[in-house]
């Protein structure tokens, strides 16, 4: 809960739980100190793969399943349509199937290599397909991802970034994820501009 409320405390706008080798009763206790800190700041949290703690943690807690986890439509069959679902893809054919089993957004990637993720690299133009293919449902780019190089994700497409050692291996998680947030904030900021300019072009 304490990496958690540095995350929140340096602004991250969504925090997801994954305790992949965590029993039932332990990954519980973890995710409800956690939905204390998310929920006293407005922020969203979902738990990755188990839908169970997702329902059992409290009543807006969403969840985000990957391609080998419980399918995205038997997901959001056991949390109804209010709950927030996230689903990881790295083609545009997931997405896609990802959309219409109705999830709310995606995670896409890894998009740089990474050490907390055994997954292969689709690099920004893999973000840039998910992204073409997605419908206006959002993207969040994962996996390798920081401040030096989230700009870069914004630029294919990208509404977002998920990070793990980005933030929790810094020294100071609240002012690494502060320091994420600048970055991604600065390059939408830049791509709404870009998209001005090309519709305001004669």
């Amino acid at each position: 809960a304490e990496a958690v409320a540095q995350a929140v405390a340096g602004g991250a706008t969504i925090v997801q739980i994954r305790e992949k080798d965590a029993g039932g009763g332990s990954f519980l206790a973890a995710a409800r100190a956690a939905y204390k800190v998310c929920s006293a700041a407005g922020v969203p949290m979902v738990i990755n793969d188990r839908i169970d703690i997702a329902l059992a943690t409290g009543p807006d807690v969403g969840a985000h399943v990957g391609q080998e986890d419980m399918s995205a439509a038997d997901a959001r069959a056991l949390l109804g349509p209010g709950r927030m679902l996230g689903v990881s893809v790295k083609t545009p054919e997931q997405a896609v199937a990802a959309a219409a089993a109705g999830a709310d957004y995606v995670g896409a990637g890894a998009v740089f290599p990474t050490s907390t993720k055994d997954s292969g690299v689709i690099g920004t133009d893999g973000i840039a397909a998910v992204v073409a293919a997605a419908g206006g449902m959002p993207v969040v780019g994962i996996g390798g991802v920081t401040a030096a190089n989230a700009a870069g994700v914004v630029e294919a497409g990208a509404d977002g970034a998920a990070v793990v050692s980005a933030c929790f291996a810094a020294e100071d998680a609240a002012a690494a994820a502060a320091e994420l947030l600048a970055a991604v904030d600065a390059a939408l900021r830049d791509r709404a501009r870009r998209a001005g300019k090309r519709e305001a072009a004669p």
